[in-house]
């Protein structure tokens, strides 16, 4: 995987005489794997010259675009990425979804007639818009790069990303500030959501962080959205990273003024490497170690509006001026909004009802019962004990907040629009809580012999709608599929009651049975007699959503080599269960799929 900087500049675009050697050009970063697929990590002015380039080949370019947010510094490439404008080019784009209208809506917003020439939709490529929330998706042909999303703390809805392809692995993490203002001078161990942080980066082997300010600066720049060195560096530290990359870099800092950064903070950062990200610059990655597969994140394509629609957050505290700005900011977005008194019995009480997707004490000052509160709130039993606890106050003091049971604080004063962000990092958080299944030791194996059966995305055939409806009616259930469970993806070759043929792998039960059968290397079908009653599924899309199913039974498609591709599965929208000749039965009819699929 090597790694290329075509522009490290943060806030505006400096080129002069003064910032020669580390580029003047704002953020814009070139990833390309081994395979040759292509990921260009956002379009700040830098992306001019990276659009040249690949321009010059006269080939058609195949690529994908990952931004971090939609600020000017890093959007501002876009009308001028000659790529774009080449018929025969396709490009995927990829950002958090902003905070007014679609992420196409807001892109095309600065290609105006008022500002540009050309409008979005003069391009001459083929450019396909995605929407993303904190979780993970896989890139190119081959799948070879898993992309891992997280949020960050910025004014703004904002996304860092984690690559890993190749054997090596890339994080991405501009803007982003501090959680605890005390963490920005790096003196101390990482805590809360800056060892959550922290966590994103582990074992990188290249992390490029903001690190616009030194912790000196910061006191006058707190609440701007980034981050110190000093920060970056006990972030890398903690995380085991191999190189850290300071970049961002603020517009009133000239070359020289980076060499002395980087000499100044060098042996501190041991055993890390430290290096200032310069225009040009190439860091090739090789293998320092394996990425061991593990519990598979939430998936990054999940809709952000489903997601926030319909939700539930209790507001304690509802009387004060900063609940009422929150709570107008939670209905505009579809989120429901229940009041709650401050006092520990009513909040779970509350809780308890409500089932929210987060908790809201906003009292204007910190609570002298804080720690009471939270306990009522953690004895919930399921409905508070992961509940996402935030304080609303004016002390940005931190210390203590973990063991008391809160999960994060929003200072006091704050804007609408960093608010809005920060709810919406919450509870895009806690929409997607539910088990991922784990990706099987042998996935590539597995893929490939999926791949190779050529079924992917047909056309519906008669044998297997027929096998489908069976198992439909036999069972007597509305919904039934013959589902071959993809990357990052479930597709189902035939089905019956469902509304999509796509789903997200990690939203799909099938995922979980296909597991199991590589696991434990036998056929026995997953039954979940009832989804709300089990933790592994309980906050499914697929439970919490549409279809809403509270019954699933998913047989194995394990073929001759002994790689499972699917499942013929069953659910229904009632809590139920199988007795052995409706367990044989769903068998029986498997074995003829798999006889089909196989002939």
């Amino acid at each position: 995987m090597q790694v290329r900087f075509y522009g490290t500049r943060g806030s505006l675009p400096v080129p002069g005489p003064g910032t020669v050697r580390y580029g003047g050009n704002t953020s814009c970063v070139a990833v390309r794997t081994a395979r040759g697929t292509l990921v260009v990590l956002d379009m700040g002015t830098g992306a001019y010259a990276l659009g040249q380039e690949l321009a010059a080949s006269g080939r058609p370019v195949r690529g994908h675009v990952l931004i971090t947010h939609t600020h000017w510094d890093h959007i501002q490439g876009l009308p001028f990425f000659a790529p774009f404008f080449r018929p025969g080019n396709e490009w995927d784009v990829y950002a958090p979804r902003g905070l007014g209208g679609s992420l196409r809506d807001t892109l095309s917003g600065q290609m105006q007639y008022s500002y540009f020439p050309v409008a979005l939709e003069q391009l001459g490529a083929t450019i396909h818009y995605h929407e993303l929330v904190e979780g993970m998706l896989t890139l190119g042909e081959d799948d070879d790069v898993r992309v891992v999303t997280h949020y960050l703390n910025h004014t703004a809805l904002t996304l860092g990303y984690r690559l890993e392809a190749d054997g090596a692995s890339l994080v991405y993490a501009l803007d982003h500030e501090p959680y605890a203002a005390a963490a920005a001078d790096g003196s101390a161990p990482l805590a809360g959501l800056d060892a959550r942080h922290a966590a994103f980066l582990r074992d990188a082997d290249l992390v490029i962080h903001d690190a616009q300010y030194t912790a000196a600066e910061y006191p006058a720049k707190a609440g701007w959205g980034h981050s110190t060195v000093e920060y970056a560096l006990q972030a890398a530290r903690e995380a085991g990273a191999a190189r850290l990359a300071l970049m961002h870099h603020d517009p009133q800092r000239d070359d020289d003024a980076l060499d002395a950064l980087v000499a100044r903070y060098r042996d501190a950062a041991a055993p890390v490497a430290l290096l200032a990200a310069a225009e040009g610059q190439a860091v090739d990655l090789v293998v320092r170690q394996v990425t061991a597969a593990g519990t598979r994140e939430a998936s990054a394509r999940e809709p952000v509006e489903p997601a926030l629609a319909g939700r539930t957050v209790v507001l304690a505290g509802a009387d004060s001026p900063e609940a009422v700005r929150l709570a107008a900011i939670l209905r505009g977005d579809g989120v429901m909004v229940q009041g709650s008194p401050l006092v520990p019995e009513a909040l779970a009480a509350a809780v308890l009802r409500h089932r929210p997707a987060l908790v809201v004490l906003a009292p204007g000052e910190a609570p002298a019962d804080l720690g009471l509160l939270c306990a009522a709130v953690r004895a919930c039993g399921p409905a508070g004990q992961d509940l996402p606890l935030v304080l609303v106050a004016r002390e940005a003091e931190r210390a203590g907040d973990e063991a008391a049971g809160l999960s994060d604080r929003l200072t006091i004063p704050f804007t609408d629009t960093y608010a809005r962000s920060r709810l919406r990092a919450w509870l895009m958080r806690t929409a997607c809580r539910w088990a991922r299944a784990e990706i099987p030791a042998r996935e590539p194996e597995r893929l490939a012999s999926l791949r190779a059966l050529h079924l992917l995305d047909t056309p519906p055939e008669e044998r297997f709608d027929r096998i489908v409806a069976l198992a439909a009616r036999a069972l007597a259930v509305p919904f039934a599929a013959l589902s071959l469970v993809d990357g990052d993806r479930q597709w189902m070759k035939a089905a019956r009651g469902f509304p999509e043929p796509e789903t997200p792998r990690d939203a799909t039960l099938c995922a979980h049975a296909v597991a199991l059968a590589e696991r434990e290397g036998d056929e026995t079908p997953l039954v979940v007699p009832d989804t709300l009653a089990d933790p592994r599924f309980a906050d499914s899309p697929a439970v919490t959503g549409s279809p809403g199913l509270r019954f699933y039974a998913g047989q194995p498609l394990v073929l001759r080599n002994g790689r499972c591709i699917g499942t013929l599965c069953v659910a229904d929208t009632r809590p139920r269960d199988l007795d052995p000749e409706e367990v044989a039965h769903l068998r029986w009819l498997a074995a003829l799929a798999l006889r089909e699929i196989e002939a």
